[in-house]
């Protein structure tokens, strides 16, 4: 099965457990759940990091090689900052604030205690970068007779935009413009690191937006898994079409086109919406770029060339499964 359809199977099965437990809101499906606890809406998040599939493997954690020729401690400290990076990417993707994280981590069995240790304080300091203390957690051990790799898992609670309310998948509208933040395409280097376990987090960026368009901005995720299918997602939900064009994706040094569709790991803010957006978050300086539009038709996600000609790239993106 691949990751599409086993992700709308999730969708499909749980979608009444708004009316089967009045506390879900936003059931799987979106960026992040929505829940309500009394009066107040929380947003809830987990996202994992593995080796060898998130970041570089390890031959030996006692004495590496680390990528790129780093040290055990500074390679930990990459998968930390990731593993609560991307997770508060999608609290960004709802224009949400974190408020605090817990951490889980299954270890090969030869796992130093040092390295545990230079794990958990990396942890602690990337969320304390960010605002969002990770303030508890699990840790195990894999059994001798089936090691796994190194696995690391932050869950995040947050809360929507205080005015604006959590920003969705499904709102984007006929007439509305599409917008994406940063740059595309080849966030992996080629020694495994790269751009995607340094990348910040757009939660600054998603603010400001909910905070100058208010209801005006209409729907809005991260882009994880490429522009193409992650553009298919936004426009599935919202059951409308984008209409995007390639002179205006904004490439990464050194990316396509394919790769900015394809690749995925950038974890940008696509977004649509109406009224006028700046081209410069003044916050941070990330640059916002017009991609497209959104039309009634079919959902899904056309590219027109500078040739003039067309194609679907709905499908055009990384799958995990």
């Amino acid at each position: 099965m691949r990751e599409w359809e086993l992700l709308e199977h999730i969708r499909q099965s749980s979608a009444g457990q708004p009316v089967a437990f009045p506390q879900v809101v936003i059931p799987p499906g979106d960026d992040c759940a929505v829940v309500r606890v009394g009066r107040e809406s929380l947003l809830l998040k987990v996202d994992q990091v593995i080796e060898g599939r998130h970041v570089p493997a390890v031959a030996s954690w006692r004495g590496g090689p680390f990528a790129a020729g780093l040290s055990r401690g500074a390679f930990l400290d990459l998968v930390a900052r990731k593993a609560v990076a991307r997770v508060l990417s999608d609290i960004a993707a709802m224009a949400g604030t974190p408020v605090a994280g817990l951490a889980s981590a299954a270890v090969p069995p030869a796992f130093p205690g040092d390295a545990a240790r230079e794990l958990a304080e990396a942890l602690h300091r990337w969320g304390a970068r960010w605002h969002c203390p990770i303030v508890g957690g699990d840790v195990a051990t894999f059994a001798a007779t089936h090691p796994g790799p190194l696995s690391l898992s932050v869950s995040v609670l947050g809360t929507p935009h205080p005015a604006r309310g959590a920003v969705l998948r499904s709102g984007a509208r006929p007439g509305d413009a599409v917008y994406v933040t940063g740059m595309l395409g080849v966030s992996l280097a080629p020694d495994g690191l790269g751009r995607h376990v340094t990348f910040e987090p757009r939660l600054a960026e998603a603010r400001w937006l909910a905070d100058m368009l208010g209801a005006n901005l209409h729907a809005m995720l991260d882009v994880s898994d490429g522009l193409g299918i992650d553009a298919a997602r936004l426009a599935a939900t919202s059951g409308v079409r984008l209409e995007l064009d390639e002179r205006h994706i904004p490439l990464a040094p050194g990316a396509t086109i394919a790769n900015a569709l394809r690749d995925g790991e950038d974890y940008e803010l696509l977004f649509a919406a109406s009224g006028a957006v700046p081209s410069v978050c003044p916050a941070t300086g990330c640059p916002v770029t017009r991609l497209g539009n959104v039309r009634d038709g079919p959902p899904g996600v056309v590219l027109r060339a500078a040739d003039g000609s067309t194609r679907d790239v709905s499908r055009e993106g990384w799958e995990h499964a």
